[in-house]
């Protein structure tokens, strides 16, 4: 096995893991080695289609830092979930009902070679594998059954960094703690500490990171200021609630924040429009005076319809709606605006839709995952400069959608705004819907809709290498792929 590994594991979820191991892809990627990222194991309802099936975001994002072609050895188990109690298990790109239903200590001897077997074939075909942790490799009530922290850790020989948000407080206990309750053989695999996320003069930090060194022999390596606009789409759900906008406000645009959504980083071009104001809705309140109404993806439909009913947004959407309001569903989202959901096979749950479109979507075992290239028909209201244009994303649903046939029987029919059942739109213009996850990643859409150029994902992934390397020890990103003595 040719490739050195690189690990970056966090004291908590959210420490930034998964954006400095972009950083590292991209970093490695441009001294012209061949990289490959790497998690064994992903918790997150925003996924990708890949050569092989579904893999987490934010692995797919690594694998374009990386400059590689995604797929499922990178990801090799994603869990989804649908419930507090409940996760679909994607095991090497393909749902596995099996696993589903397992308990989770259980899953570990199942899953444990195949894990092993896509890592050791990514370090056979790469010069360098940059790996992310997941939540803290301290849960030690875990740490039996761990396949995704300190087992791949050791199983790789990975040098490891150990990042902290110092912005939550705490940090320093987090990085000794974390240390201090690893056990040796694991302990001798941190070679760095990060701060992430600081705020102010880094000299009132001392002298904390030199008593750190002398209690754990680990040096702290880089110290990371707060960057808000870095442009990567968060990971693992969690989103910038903060609503701002790049100059004067032109546009408000409410995406509804229902507590099983998918796919939100797809949203994140719309967070580098000039204009644009992104507002991540929870209540009517946070829905009023906004231009446009999204419904995103949602990975429990009939569930986060419920939900959305009681918190009274589908009353605010259809008041929306009725004025003339622009009102986009993306995949769950249009499945909502329907009429109704049936679920013959138990696979989301019966419910009346929102009734904002003519159409009736069933649940079938099948799921469908693929990439997909379309071009819009002829497109009226808000959405009619999409008309006639292309457009390139994904798809993940289970859900197949046609027109209600009693409605369309009576003359109430559903403009078709997408070929194969991809879209739909009502005969008054303002509310579309569509399965095509991605759509405001495709700059002809971004520049369709609003005029603007946004960064491209190049620009991010160089900003994000820029930025370490600005702010990382000199010499470290070098030591951690040094051959070993």
């Amino acid at each position: 096995m040719t490739a050195r590994c690189v690990m970056v594991l966090g004291t908590t979820s959210g420490a930034g893991k998964s954006w400095l191991t972009t950083a590292l892809c991209r970093h490695y990627a441009r001294l012209g080695l061949k990289v490959a990222p790497f998690k064994a194991q992903n918790m997150s309802n925003n996924a990708r289609v890949v050569d092989g099936g579904e893999i987490g975001s934010a692995q797919y994002f690594q694998a374009l830092a990386a400059r590689a072609q995604p797929e499922v050895r990178m990801n090799p188990l994603l869990l989804k979930p649908e419930a507090d109690t409940r996760s679909q298990v994607v095991l090497m790109g393909q749902v596995n009902d099996t696993l589903s239903d397992m308990p989770w200590r259980g899953r570990s001897l199942h899953v444990w070679p195949q894990i092993a077997a896509a890592l050791d074939a990514l370090r056979e075909e790469n010069d360098v594998v940059v790996i992310e942790g997941a939540g803290s490799p301290a849960e030690i009530n875990l740490h039996a059954s761990d396949i995704v922290n300190m087992r791949v850790a050791l199983h790789a020989q990975a040098r490891c960094l150990l990042v902290t948000d110092i912005d939550r407080g705490g940090a320093f206990a987090h990085l000794y703690g974390t240390w201090a309750l690893l056990p040796p053989e694991e302990r001798a695999l941190i070679q760095g500490f990060v701060l992430n996320k600081f705020r102010g003069d880094a000299s009132l930090l001392a002298p904390a990171p030199q008593q750190l060194q002398e209690l754990t022999g680990v040096p702290t390596v880089a110290v990371l200021p707060m960057w808000w606009q870095h442009g990567l789409p968060e990971e693992d759900g969690v989103f910038d609630d903060r609503s701002r906008a790049s100059g004067a406000v032109q546009k408000t645009i409410a995406v509804i924040a229902y507590p099983r959504i998918s796919n939100l980083d797809e949203f994140q071009p719309l967070k580098n429009v000039p204009g644009v104001r992104l507002v991540w809705a929870r209540t009517p309140a946070e829905c009023a005076g906004a231009d446009w109404i999204v419904l995103p993806g949602s990975k429990a439909t009939a569930a986060d319809l419920a939900w959305l009913r009681s918190q009274g947004l589908d009353r605010a959407i259809a008041a929306h709606a009725a004025q003339g309001g622009a009102v986009l569903g993306v995949c769950g989202g249009l499945q909502m605006l329907g009429e109704a959901l049936i679920d013959p096979h138990g696979i989301d749950g019966n419910a009346p839709g929102l009734g904002l479109l003519p159409l009736v979507t069933q649940f079938e075992p099948q799921k469908t995952v693929r990439r997909t290239q379309t071009r819009f028909g002829h497109l009226a209201g808000p959405w009619a400069a999409l008309s006639d244009g292309d457009a390139a994303g994904y798809e993940i649903h289970h859900g197949q959608t046609l027109p209600h046939a009693a409605m369309a029987a009576a003359g109430d029919v559903a403009r078709e705004a997408l070929p194969d059942g991809l879209g739909w739109q009502n005969a008054q213009g303002n509310v579309l819907g569509v399965y095509l996850h991605g759509l405001f990643e495709d700059p002809r859409v971004l520049h369709a809709l609003f005029g603007a150029t946004v960064p491209t994902l190049e620009t991010v992934f160089d900003g994000l290498a820029d930025f370490l390397a600005s702010h990382i020890e000199p010499g470290v990103l070098d030591q951690l792929i040094a051959p070993r003595p």
